[in-house]
């Protein structure tokens, strides 16, 4: 149940209540259709109307934007697992994901995900929330996830659905030195014809879709008999495609250290070398602006004993 003590804008004397909602506190037009026919919509512990209650500053609002359950879905069960919470308040939740992990369950893997590890912490604090994740992370890239804890601060925090309204910063140890010490790379992703699972750039007029990923280059170290040459990269999306990142790096000639699906596998680490490092927004209900950082889990650290004296001032905004 969300909790809303209307704050009307200066000038302003009153608003219905399906106005306020919508143009004020910010939910979506299907949210709102679920907020009105629940029969538990409230103002000041009354039963509201959108259009006929008009609140005022002060004036409580209660409601629910939860779709009820679908009984065709397979329930996620809760599972009581420890988690790295590395920011927590009464609407949002950032997660340091561990590498193995899935985002959300499938069918052949119902178990062990953030999705059952989220529900069984609300399970543990006695909070009524379902997992409500604003993004995602492959299995084996560690890191931030960012949570909802209700449905509409998904909605607000971003735009038609779709671009993010939050700030993503990964960390990356690339095979090879990349072209630039700091570019954008601008191209199109789609799924390779003839794969259920790869991505590829693909042109727009072929059905990819824009993908715009920046890159600085941190550190570089050249190859030796233990490693190839390697790149430290610092990575911004702008767009958040499937595997955008690892396709991105690899059509420069420069995979992921570790990723045997665009790349080859290594023996220095076990897996894609891939970190969501740092998360930045501006908070929808507080206003606050809020950076959470989760520095890199151990096996990439070891990998950065290869490269030479890498200060602290390179990694500072990821400690």
């Amino acid at each position: 149940m969300t909790r809303v003590v209307v704050q009307l804008r200066e000038g302003e004397t009153e608003l219905s209540a399906e106005t306020y909602l919508l143009h004020r506190y910010g939910i979506s037009k299907s949210q709102w259709k679920r907020v009105k026919h629940t029969g538990d919509f409230h103002c000041n512990g009354a039963p509201a109307h959108g259009k006929h209650t008009r609140v005022h500053t002060g004036d409580v609002l209660t409601f629910t934007t939860e779709k009820p359950p679908n009984p065709a879905k397979f329930p996620v069960v809760p599972e009581h697992v420890p988690l790295d919470i590395r920011y927590e308040d009464d609407d949002l939740l950032a997660v340091n994901k561990p590498t193995g992990m899935l985002v959300h369950p499938l069918y052949v893997h119902p178990n062990g995900t953030l999705a059952n590890a989220i529900l069984g912490y609300y399970e543990e604090k006695g909070l009524p929330y379902r997992f409500h994740p604003l993004h995602r992370l492959d299995r084996d890239t560690t890191g931030l996830v960012l949570i909802a804890k209700r449905p509409e601060l998904q909605h607000m925090l971003t735009k038609n659905g779709t671009i993010k309204l939050f700030h993503r910063e990964y960390l990356a140890i690339a095979c090879g030195k990349l072209p630039e010490r700091e570019a954008w790379i601008d191209a199109p992703l789609g799924r390779r014809p003839g794969s259920t699972v790869e991505q590829a750039v693909v042109p727009i007029e072929n059905g990819g879709k824009s993908a715009r990923t920046h890159y600085t280059v941190l550190a570089e170290t050249d190859a030796t008999d233990a490693h190839p040459a390697l790149s430290l990269v610092r990575l911004q999306l702008e767009t958040g495609r499937t595997h955008q990142i690892r396709v991105h790096l690899a059509a420069l000639g420069c995979p992921l250290l570790g990723d045997d699906l665009y790349g080859d596998a290594s023996p220095l680490i076990a897996r894609q070398a891939l970190h969501a490092a740092r998360l930045t927004f501006h908070h929808p209900i507080t206003g606050a602006d809020v950076a959470i950082v989760a520095p890199p889990p151990d096996d990439f650290q070891r990998v950065l004993a290869f490269f030479d004296a890498i200060g602290t001032e390179t990694l500072k905004d990821f400690q």
